[in-house]
């Protein structure tokens, strides 16, 4: 397939940026901003760096932002522009990330294929977002999971202490970028209602996705493809894995210490470029 041309068509795209805990949030409490998403990292601020980078994607079609009120978009200059210029549209959140997904699904009038993001994704890039794009376009499926293997990772941070899905074929880290193509893939997405996490909550798996998955999970009895088959088959749709080649696409910032190493790569990238 090729990257010109729109022939590869466009996507909705949904970014979930609602904080539950406000100026609480450890990381919004480092700059003392009344919302995660307004700190800056590598003097811009997040949501700026999220909503450019996929704006500047050919992929791109409208872009909504899920987050608790107007207001705050409204005080990012940026955002606030393509706002006006009717290229960014305000979203209400739910009160969890299915509710999110879902409520956006029913005010956007024509939603698929959509693509959902989160607002601190502060390392994605342009790049990773087309890769994922053009990935899912290509082919018949009604929803995918971007993922970056762990021997990807750790070739560029031998050092990372990061926690993986351990699974047949080795390791694998969540990039928060998902694909729903049909609508059976947001009825599917209600998993994660509890609030996803399921790494560090193996519960969750279980109740989230039955015991045949947490037995398969738990003692890497298939593939990070071969659960998503086995999904695929349970909820009678078509789940792909995108395998993505980026080490950074994994890190998102969640406490200060996934600031503190944003704001150092960001750091880097510009110096290098």
């Amino acid at each position: 397939m090729t990257e010109t041309g729109d022939h590869m068509g466009t996507v909705t795209v949904l970014i979930l940026a609602a904080s539950r805990a406000g100026p609480e949030d450890a990381v919004a409490a480092l700059q003392g901003k009344s919302h995660k998403c307004l700190v800056e990292i590598d003097g811009i601020i997040m949501l700026q760096r999220v909503v450019s980078e996929i704006a500047a994607s050919h992929y791109a079609g409208d872009i909504h932002i899920s987050i608790e009120r107007e207001d705050i978009l409204r005080q990012i200059p940026v955002v606030s522009q393509l706002m006006d210029e009717g290229r960014v549209h305000f979203l209400p959140a739910g009160e969890n990330l299915f509710a999110s997904i879902n409520g956006a699904v029913g005010a956007i009038p024509a939603p698929y294929p959509l693509v959902v993001s989160t607002g601190d994704n502060a390392l994605h890039t342009t790049e990773m977002f087309d890769h994922f794009c053009r990935s899912i376009l290509s082919q018949q499926i009604d929803g995918a999971v971007a993922m970056t293997p762990a021997a990807t990772i750790l070739e560029a941070y031998p050092d990372g202490k990061r926690a993986f899905h351990e699974l047949k074929d080795g390791g694998w880290s969540s990039c928060n970028l998902y694909a729903a193509l049909t609508p059976a893939a947001v009825k599917a997405a209600k998993v994660f209602e509890t609030g996803g996490q399921f790494g560090k909550r193996p519960m969750r798996i279980l109740k989230a996705f039955g015991l045949a998955v947490m037995v398969m999970y738990k003692f890497r009895l298939a593939s990070v493809q071969g659960l998503a088959d086995h999904l695929s088959k349970r909820w009678n749709l078509s789940l792909k894995i995108i395998s993505m080649p980026y080490a950074d696409a994994p890190i998102d910032v969640d406490n200060p210490g996934d600031f503190n190493r944003t704001d150092g790569i960001l750091k880097k990238r510009r110096e290098a470029a």
